[in-house]
């Protein structure tokens, strides 16, 4: 720890500042986000989402090597297959229920399968390892500055619209006859945790971004008493997870997203079997009353 903590104010090593505030800043949309997707169960549309932004990327790449678009970010490429996919995938959902299953498997599976058969076809030397499982070392600046002004986003739109997401999170029957409009809620849920899986996928890469938008939510879930409750614990796990995960890393010279969605996966079968244990107790006390 003593060694991270040294590397965080050594003024070589300004990635490592980096890497910290994107664990913080991406804290807040697995808090925020990563709690909607777990209640209202959308961690397969929002895997999908993830691995199709595989194709955007490869795509960017290759055009960009090729000078058919020079100096295209990989990011933008990523966005428009993000948004694409969400877009599909809602309008599945939405109008073609029957398909939904089918249709969100070939998006996540055609999705990838671009992106490996474009960066194959760059010149010169594009590793996917870094998109799938992240890469500290690509943390810039500007990504920064992107998930914070998305984290003010969010923060706002989730305490605007706090009584409608959770409304159509846990009762979407229920909301839809309040007046909800519910398929609107749906779609800009997708759009959002889209665009955060575009920025997130920086830090703990595409394999493992669905990974922390449920873990840390889903150890919330064990205490929270409301929808909010679950954000604002999520958060505060991903940030311990996040943290602690990034020290670990660099102690042990180990890839930092692995060990932190790792590191959330304990935290979240330390909390289950802490669970389970109370629920036993609790049983065995009734039972001798």
């Amino acid at each position: 720890m003593s060694a991270f903590v040294a590397a965080l104010f050594d003024p070589a090593l300004p990635f490592v500042r980096n890497a910290l505030l994107a664990g913080l800043l991406s804290s807040v949309l697995f808090g925020v986000l990563g709690s909607v997707v777990t209640v209202k169960r959308m961690a397969g549309l929002a895997g999908a989402i993830s691995h199709a932004v595989l194709g955007g990327i490869g795509l960017a790449l290759f055009l960009a090597s090729r000078g058919i678009l020079p100096g295209l970010p990989p990011v933008v490429g990523a966005l428009v297959f993000a948004v694409l996919s969400a877009a599909l995938i809602g309008f599945v959902s939405l109008r073609a229920k029957q398909r939904e299953d089918s249709a969100i498997n070939a998006i996540w599976a055609i999705g990838m399968s671009l992106g490996i058969l474009f960066m194959a076809r760059t010149p010169g030397y594009a590793d996917p390892m870094s998109y799938l499982f992240g890469n500290i070392l690509l943390v810039t600046t500007r990504d920064l500055a992107l998930l914070g002004v998305l984290d003010l986003i969010v923060v706002l739109l989730a305490i605007r619209y706090y009584r409608q997401v959770e409304a159509v999170a846990f009762d979407e029957e229920f909301a839809r006859a309040r007046g909800v409009p519910t398929e609107g809620v749906f779609l800009a849920l997708l759009a959002l945790t889209a665009v955060a899986v575009v920025l997130l996928q920086t830090f703990v890469g595409i394999v493992m971004v669905i990974a922390m938008l449920t873990l840390p939510a889903a150890t919330a879930g064990y205490v929270a008493k409301s929808l909010a409750g679950m954000m604002v614990g999520a958060t505060i796990a991903s940030v311990v997870v996040s943290t602690g995960g990034l020290a670990v890393a660099w102690a042990a010279d180990l890839p930092a997203g692995a060990v932190v969605v790792t590191l959330a996966g304990a935290v979240f079968m330390a909390g289950a079997a802490l669970r389970g244990l109370a629920g036993r107790k609790g049983r065995s006390k009734r039972g001798a009353a």
